[in-house]
């Protein structure tokens, strides 16, 4: 046979076929959504830097506002914290250390309602014998920080029941649940999203909130493990089951 004779030749096995092309596809596919993901990531980030270059807006211009007007918006609220009810965000990791985040319950001066204000992380016990001593904030204040409106809905092991008596153990905030509570202790209105405390406030514990989860390079270099797993597979595919090798190793000698 001569070299102008030689061409490209397959003889695949048609359940390694199937293999290698699900296979790949999923990993390209997954590839493609950690980009969307960092994506996703980035506008977030975007949004809070402009956000946190506005000027603090009171609270009570924020009422009526849409989710996506008050997400990451600096506030200014005056008011009084409850003493002894709080709720405490289990499961919260900072340093690696474990503890909660602290969510008081701020009586606006105004009279017209409640707001849940996240005060921040404090230590808690590992082995959970007891709750964490939260130290109280007395008087009336005048805080700033920002409202919380969560990207999505939060991941639940079971379905969130809250126990009698102060202060409450929370696994997520959820609002449409936390609302009614917040509501039989004052009887008037209840903002609709928390808002989380500067670290300067009045009140405030340890306030280190990570803006995101993962951070937009991570997603990135997820995408690039995913493609690179899918270059592989096709490249050991069509090694095994074409002549590819045999043309490059000729090409090689020539």
């Amino acid at each position: 046979m001569t070299r102008r004779d030689v061409h490209l030749q397959f003889y695949p096995e048609w359940r390694m076929t199937v293999f290698a092309a699900c296979m790949t596809a999923l990993m390209v596919a997954l590839g493609f959504w950690q980009l969307y993901r960092a994506q996703e990531k980035t506008a977030i980030q975007a949004a809070f830097a402009r956000r946190q270059a506005q000027p603090p807006v009171a609270l009570d211009e924020l009422w009526q506002r849409p989710p996506a007007d008050l997400a990451y918006l600096p506030v200014h609220l005056r008011g009084g914290f409850l003493k002894e009810q709080y709720f405490l965000l289990d499961n919260r990791i900072q340093g690696g250390r474990f503890g909660y985040e602290v969510l008081g319950i701020l009586r606006l001066d105004d009279g017209r309602g409640l707001v849940l204000v996240n005060r921040g992380w404090t230590a808690g016990d590992p082995a959970r014998r007891e709750l964490p001593t939260v130290p109280a904030v007395a008087g009336d204040v005048a805080v700033t920080g920002y409202v919380y409106v969560a990207p999505g809905a939060p991941y639940l092991l079971a379905e969130q029941q809250l126990a009698p008596g102060w202060p409450k153990l929370l696994q997520a905030v959820e609002m449409d649940k936390l609302s009614p509570v917040l509501a039989a202790l004052d009887g008037g209105a209840v903002f609709p999203y928390p808002v989380r405390l500067d670290a300067d406030a009045a009140g405030a514990l340890s306030v280190d909130w990570p803006l995101v989860n993962i951070t937009p390079d991570k997603h990135r270099a997820y995408a690039a493990q995913w493609f690179t797993m899918a270059a592989v597979l096709a490249l050991f595919y069509l090694l095994r089951y074409s002549n590819i090798g045999q043309l490059l190793r000729r090409h090689a000698r020539d």
